[in-house]
């Protein structure tokens, strides 16, 4: 389809019918969001270190991490941000969400410089904010009395932040419909998504490099590293501002714009059982995997045995980080561009080429002896088969199905990480090969429900109505981002009471008390939830095959599936 404007009888091809215009559009769009994913979680590996140079135990660590959702759920801002989409267009979303963002990380880094420590902010945030009414009385405070003023501070900057990056997570998506509708929508939303979920693998493995350059512990550093970052999405979207005010100004149309959110649509949509079985499906699957990143480095920290890395030697040194992410995304590349190679042998090389580089960075990371360089290895496998299970939901379907599959996975995950992991503790081999498997297999029920849940909304209700229950959807899911990292840092310091007790004796440091947690009751809860989660699928596949929902049909079928796709994309 080519898109064609009249000057004087010429036709004039657009910025959107050339390829390279595209690409370069989703480029800035995608590595600006896999900038903010490495901000998301750029605190998750160094949790330890938070508790020996700042004082955070589990509860203050959950909190601050919960914090990020928090206006999004009981300031309704996610709403706002549809409005303000559909009101401004995606040109200027794109890029009041960075600065949003950035205002936000800024807050954040400076909760976490020592320059914070003494200030008058610091005494402020100690003396303020230990009781906020009718907040504490419904229990969803953000802050709680005794909480460090630096976490305090950090989780004002995390709910600015995440104010940001949930604007920015829709707008990517809108942007992306305008560019691609009617081309390679697909291949589009699948790369912004491997892309963005690289993010992940990056924090895990700089986080710590920056916090311990040098010998000088610096949690500050590891998040100025993010905040750099975040200045670049901003210039990626104000770069992507001029490619896109340069588009509308050839086609002379309209931006895109979402439906807004009405209350009006919320009686057809909470009439919907097929719609409440989604809802709840997304908001436990995610809260099972997504509060677990934040905790994933210290739980591995608390049940493997690490030796300490010469420091002058090649695995203790800083360069050893560089050339495990070069082999990170040599995996990546050659995994996800094997899904589109229409060449046997080609595509049977680059498989093999994916393959022997996974190996190697599992090596590497092993011989690394940190926690945070094997968890980084969680993404890589979700990358390369994400296009493929994708593929199969829009041309085989079996959506319900999937969904039961991915659950299942899930909770045999997280009960091999509550009672088979701990019996390797002084197994270092063996226990760094069970914690392997099971992140990457972590990693591909993270892509089995994301390919089949989101598709299936627009055949559950009406589409006139779609923006609506996706935003809804949406809101619900970060209830469950908001509540469970605070309770899994609850849980840990209710669960190990022996660690506070042996703080206050003496008998333990801070530094040895933050590897010191059981992680078993967390990991059973999340576990838990995959278990509800698992039974609702059950629900949903038996209200399918009676009411004829097609959810267990491909998605070619249904002409909402684009839509839906791309709504998706953050997810």
């Amino acid at each position: 389809m080519t898109e064609t404007i009249s000057t004087k009888g010429n036709v004039v091809e657009s910025l959107r019918d050339k390829s390279w215009a595209r690409w370069t559009a989703l480029l800035l769009l995608a590595f600006a969001m896999f900038c903010s994913y490495i901000f998301m979680d750029i605190l998750s590996p160094i949790k330890d270190l938070l508790q020996s140079t700042r004082g955070w135990d589990s509860t203050a660590f959950g909190t601050m991490q919960g914090s990020e959702t928090f206006l999004n759920v009981f300031v309704f801002f996610l709403i706002f941000a549809g409005i303000i989409l559909d009101k401004m267009g995606v040109r200027f979303t794109a890029v009041f969400s960075g600065m949003v963002m950035l205002v936000g990380a800024t807050i954040n880094w400076y909760a976490l410089t020592d320059a914070f420590l003494g200030s008058s902010l610091d005494v402020w945030f100690t003396n303020h904010l230990n009781y906020i009414p009718v907040f504490d009385e419904l229990g969803i405070s953000p802050f709680y009395k005794g909480m460090p003023a630096s976490a305090k501070f950090s989780a004002v900057g995390f709910m600015i932040f995440g104010c940001g990056v949930e604007m920015a997570g829709i707008t990517v998506s809108r942007g992306i419909v305008k560019w691609f509708k009617g081309r390679e929508m697909a291949l589009a939303m699948g790369s912004e998504m491997a892309l963005a979920r690289l993010g992940v693998a990056t924090c895990m493995i700089f986080s710590p490099v920056f916090a311990e350059y040098g010998g000088h512990i610096s949690v500050a550093r590891s998040v100025a590293f993010g905040l750099v970052l975040l200045m670049v999405a901003l210039i990626m979207f104000i770069v992507y501002f001029f490619m896109d005010k340069k588009l509308d100004s050839q086609t002379h149309e309209g931006e895109e714009k979402d439906d807004p959110f009405k209350i009006s649509d919320l009686g057809k949509i909470l009439s919907s059982a097929g719609f409440w079985l989604v809802a709840l499906l997304c908001v436990l699957y995610y809260s099972a995997i997504f509060p677990f990143q934040k905790y994933a480095v210290n739980m591995l920290q608390c049940n493997l045995t690490f030796t300490d890395v010469a420091p002058d030697s090649f695995w203790g040194s800083d360069a050893v980080s560089v050339w495990q992410y070069v082999v990170m995304i040599i995996v990546a590349v050659a995994a996800f561009a094997s899904n589109f190679s229409k060449n046997k042998v080609l595509r049977t090389l680059m498989l093999i080429v994916a393959v022997g580089m996974l190996v190697l960075y599992c090596w590497m990371g092993y011989m690394r002896q940190s926690a945070s360089a094997i968890f980084a290895v969680f993404p890589l496998l979700a990358v390369g088969i994400t296009p493929i299970l994708g593929k199969f939901v829009d041309y085989k379907g079996k959506a319900a199905s999937m969904l039961i599959l991915g659950s299942i996975l899930l909770i045999l995950c997280h009960l091999t990480f509550a009672y088979i992991l701990p019996l390797y503790k002084d197994n270092p081999v063996g226990g760094v090969i069970v914690a392997y498997v099971t992140i990457l297999v972590l990693g591909a029920s993270f892509s089995l429900v994301p390919a089949s849940l989101w598709p299936s909304v627009p055949k559950l209700v009406d589409a006139k109505i779609i923006g609506s229950a996706y935003a809804l959807i949406f809101w619900i899911q970060n209830i469950g981002l908001w509540l469970f990292p605070m309770l899994i840092g609850k849980v840990l310091d209710n669960t190990n009471p022996e660690i506070a007790k042996a703080l206050a004796d003496g008998t333990m440091t801070e530094a040895q008390a933050s590897i010191s947690y059981n992680y078993t009751a967390p990991l059973l809860m999340l576990a838990c939830l995959g278990a509800a989660a698992l039974i609702l699928g059950f629900i949903l596949k038996a209200l399918d095959a009676k009411k004829h929902l097609g959810l267990e049909l491909p998605n070619v079928q249904s002409p909402e599936v684009e839509e839906s796709e791309v709504l998706a994309a953050e997810e």
